[in-house]
């Protein structure tokens, strides 16, 4: 039953493309007809699937019965675009900062409650129990870059933020209160970077600094980690130099950060 509930659920995803795919080839909205004919799809079938992407914004309807492609599409693209353009733009400042610390050097943007990591670069002979692959996700409050993301936000955000997250506890140096978190985020807000003192793993410590676009708007974190014996906090101010050279290098001007 679970195989064909699966197999189901790719067939609708299959479906769903090939209505996009069919939208994009036209400039002009494409009634209901004419886009089941293309994609061979029964127009019941067509209707129930284009119905799902409208509520999702996927599709837009412009009238009963006829579709064009939907505005998140655009916001998903933009968003796209950015995060590949950030990492371009990061990757050799990362690999210079690599090469200068002998460390893993992380690239990071926030989604919502949580970090991800989108780029990494460090020596294939490095032993290291890290969690930040590219991909991998981490709660803002456990992470050197979150806290800056929490920092931009404020203490009133900090503090809702908090409230709806718990939290929640990864190892005995997490910051689990919410007084003791406000603390840390001001002094990060203060010194335009922040630590993890094995807050996310046990005996891995980080330290990390904000990236900012044209507009000022804090878009990502660079961020170096190392095992904690190896760990050295007089790097911050490398990592903060070099996450404001990629700040540069995609149009930030320093005048615009408050």
């Amino acid at each position: 039953m679970a195989e064909q509930e699966a197999k189901s659920s790719i067939q609708v995803i299959a479906r769903m493309l090939s209505l996009l795919d069919a939208l994009a080839r036209h400039s002009a909205p494409v009634n209901l007809k004419q886009l089941a004919a293309e994609t061979r799809l029964h127009p019941s079938t067509a209707h129930r699937i284009l119905s799902v992407m409208v509520q999702n914004r996927i599709v837009d309807r412009i009238e009963p019965g006829t579709y064009r492609l939907g505005m998140r599409l655009l916001e998903l693209g933009t968003l796209v675009r950015s995060r590949i353009s950030i990492r371009q733009e990061a990757l050799p400042y990362m690999q210079q900062l690599h090469q200068q610390l002998g460390e893993t050097v992380n690239l990071s943007v926030r989604h919502d409650d949580e970090v991800i990591y989108v780029e990494r670069t460090s020596s294939g002979t490095q032993m290291m129990r890290v969690m930040q692959i590219i991909g991998a996700r981490a709660p803002l409050h456990i992470t050197a870059v979150g806290k800056i993301f929490l920092a931009a936000d404020g203490s009133e955000k900090c503090q809702e933020y908090a409230k709806r997250t718990g939290l929640p506890r990864f190892t005995e140096n997490t910051l689990t209160e919410p007084a003791s978190l406000l603390k840390e985020i001001e002094r990060a807000r203060q010194q335009g970077y922040a630590f993890d003192n094995e807050e996310a793993e046990k005996g891995v410590s980080c330290v990390g600094a904000g990236i900012y676009d044209d507009d000022g708007r804090l878009i990502a974190g660079l961020s170096v980690s190392a095992p904690s014996e190896r760990f050295d906090k007089a790097w911050a101010p490398q990592v903060k130099q070099m996450a404001e050279r990629i700040s540069r290098a995609i149009g930030h001007n320093a005048g615009h950060r408050a």
